[in-house]
């Protein structure tokens, strides 16, 4: 019911080893890899050989507050040497550049393409949440990532309430980040969503407003939720 995905960001493939380690005894539904967290790329292959629960490959170009600072043709290989390696799912952005070609050809190698929308300043009101979600969809996107950013504590009803309807369309994650937006990444998965997003623990959060999943554990089982 309550599925979260650790967000990890290693700089080195043997810390992304460890890192996975830990996310597995802590009971990670699923594991984002930060490839571009990493310094280099050689041993990808490496990384799903050590884990047992699925992994998603992200490669967040620095204009989409990543690290990576390649060109984009270099960040599509990477992606694609991940999904070609077992990664499960490969994390691509909406305005990314030849998408469609990308998607077909993430499906041939056996990865399940999440297609992810991030508005870094606002929640746009529920009618722009529904035509990303539209367009997501009609790309063919396995799991349609649609993440805002609270300014205001309303912000977050507004992405339950858009979780509660989309997910009977499609698999979603939605949440709002930043410190405001705490309750929707708690709760989202209570409210459709397929998964949600955390940490670590406190020293490798890679968002605004991530809790670790020490806490959601915590949280979800003081509300008698699992």
């Amino acid at each position: 019911m309550t599925k979260v995905c650790v967000s990890v960001p290693p700089k080195t493939v043997d810390e992304a080893f460890d890192l996975i380690e830990k996310a597995e005894a802590q009971n990670a539904d699923l594991i984002e890899i930060r490839l571009d967290s990493l310094k280099k790329h050689d041993r990808l292959a490496e990384i799903p050989r050590c884990s047992k629960t699925p992994l998603i490959a992200t490669n967040k170009a620095m204009e989409h507050h990543g690290k990576f600072s390649g060109s984009e043709n270099e960040r599509q290989k990477i992606l694609m040497d991940a999904a070609k390696n077992g990664f499960e799912y490969v994390d691509i952005d909406l305005s990314t550049p030849n998408m469609r070609k990308l998607i077909v050809d993430l499906r041939e190698v056996g990865a399940k393409p999440i297609v992810s929308f991030h508005d870094f300043n606002r929640t746009p009101e529920l009618s722009q949440l529904n035509k990303v979600l539209e367009e997501e969809i009609a790309l063919g996107a396995d799991i349609c990532k649609i993440v805002t950013t609270a300014r205001h504590v309303e912000d977050n009803l507004t992405t339950l309430n858009f979780v509660s309807k989309a997910s009977k369309k499609a698999k979603i994650v939605c949440f709002a980040m930043g410190e405001l937006g705490k309750p929707s990444r708690l709760l989202s998965p209570v409210f459709g969503a397929f998964f949600t997003f955390a940490s670590i623990d406190e020293k490798r959060k890679t968002a605004k407003g991530q809790l670790t999943i020490q806490e959601m554990r915590r949280a979800y089982e003081l509300l008698g939720l699992r």
